[in-house]
């Protein structure tokens, strides 16, 4: 019985503000709080919200037949407590259904993966901690940053405890290969892959509203006939989308709605099923291992990592901050770590493409965008420095703070002891009243 794997990603980035060379070390401050909570409550109203109760609607009206996941970032639930709390209690009661599963992923959406495996780990973590502490729910399953993966990484996520993953199925890796199928790491057979089918995924999220297709208008019952009229062998159909798909990028009056709310109906009709990326990981083997030895995403024709690290801008941008990334993870000042996050989403690289135009841009060019991040970036360096100077060589540092604090867990330890020294003399009795009146009666017999 064939079965249909669909997941969404939900991102929005802390936008920054126009930060001007002379605001170096003048404003700490670097986000655009207006342009930031327009554009979620705008997306929200228009794609999240109705999104949510479109895929309630499909699942109560399926007895459950109905699954889907969303991979969530962790700067995208700071935005929904903050501007649509709402939000979050809508993806609450989808999930009480059961017919729900949260993936896991980098906390800011960053490029860690691709330059420092330290913060990787780090931003991996604090995304499990996220979503436990709002859903109540530990991921399983992991799925990088923009589907980014690479033999190298899949050791790292093994490492790490996954033993599941999903990622692209690109032409340049598969070859002949289909992506309908279970696969596995080269390097680490024991980490599981579940790969996307670009062109069934592609047909929603590029060609759906393209009146220029051939195939347009792309009806339920048509689009479940083509997954129905695949190899019969090929049982996994994976669907990886930008949340926004529905309602944003393809606006309701396209029928978009409609058509994903008819869904699980045709596909009930072809003996198709949904199914969790856990399911699938549970029940299924892999067939085969894919090699990757470059890093591979979901972006372009191309399907690498040029989107974001195609240029010299982006290089420059990337090298830059990844310089200072220890001496920031020693920090515990809540600001620099916050800031630190927010610099990381991999948007501001994206909005340095020059590869073709940014629609989502708050730019006017790449140029600009690339002025304006290492504006902020340099004065985030100085904030970092002036903590942790750069004339001190990294290993010594460490092996400073490490001491101070030692020396500030010996002065707990001391405090404590001397509390408790101090709680005793309290507690010991004290002369009564009556014993008061005997020594003074003794003090009088005493001759002076």
């Amino acid at each position: 019985m064939k079965t249909i794997c669909l997941y969404f990603q939900i991102h929005q980035p802390f936008r920054l503000r126009r930060y001007r060379f002379f605001d170096i070390g003048n404003d700490h401050y670097y986000y655009d709080d207006f342009q930031n909570e327009e554009i979620f409550r705008k997306v929200a109203g228009m794609c999240y919200i109705p999104a949510n109760r479109a895929m309630l609607e499909m699942i109560k009206n399926s007895d459950g037949k109905f699954k889907v996941a969303f991979s969530i970032t962790g700067v995208a639930l700071e935005q929904m407590e903050i501007y649509a709390p709402e939000l979050i209690d809508s993806f609450k009661e989808l999930l009480k259904t059961g017919c729900v599963e949260f993936l896991t992923e980098t906390y800011a959406h960053s490029l860690s993966s691709l330059g420092d495996p330290n913060e990787f780990r780090t931003q991996v973590k604090m995304h499990i901690e996220k979503v436990e502490s709002v859903f109540g729910v530990i991921p399983k399953v992991f799925r990088n940053t923009e589907l980014i993966y690479s033999d190298d990484l899949s050791e790292i996520v093994y490492d790490m405890g996954f033993h599941a993953m999903l990622t692209e199925g690109a032409k340049h890796v598969l070859g002949w290969k289909s992506p309908n199928y279970m696969y596995a790491s080269a390097v680490q057979p024991d980490l599981k892959l579940l790969l996307k089918n670009d062109r069934f995924s592609e047909d929603l999220s590029l060609r759906f509203a393209d009146y220029s297709w051939t195939e347009y208008p792309l009806t339920a019952d048509k689009y479940m006939s083509w997954i129905a009229s695949t190899s019969e062998a090929e049982q996994v159909i994976n669907l990886f989308l930008n949340y926004e798909v529905l309602g944003s990028l393809h606006a309701s009056s396209t029928g978009i709605f409609d058509f994903f709310k008819a869904l699980p109906r045709f596909a009930a009709q072809k003996n198709i099923s949904f199914s969790l990326p856990s399911e699938l990981f549970d029940k299924n083997e892999a067939i085969d291992k894919i090699v990757v030895p470059y890093p591979m995403s979901w972006v372009d024709e191309e399907k690498d990592c040029s989107s974001w690290m195609g240029n010299v801008l982006q290089k420059e941008a990337f090298r830059k901050i990844n310089e200072i990334s220890e001496r920031v993870r020693l920090c515990s000042d809540r600001r620099i770590l916050q800031d630190w996050l927010y610099l990381q989403s991999s948007d501001h690289f994206y909005y340095m493409n020059t590869k073709h135009y940014n629609l989502f841009s708050p730019y006017d060019n790449p140029y600009d965008a690339f002025n304006n991040y290492m504006n902020v970036l340099s004065d985030f360096i100085l904030r970092v420095e002036a903590q942790y100077p750069s004339s001190i060589e990294n290993e010594e540092l460490n092996s400073l703070l490490t001491t101070i604090r030692n020396q500030g867990h010996e002065i707990e330890q001391l405090e404590k002891k001397i509390e408790r020294y101090e709680s005793r003399e309290k507690e010991k009795p004290s002369a009564s009243s009556g014993e008061m009146g005997k020594i003074a009666k003794n003090l009088k017999k005493v001759p002076i």
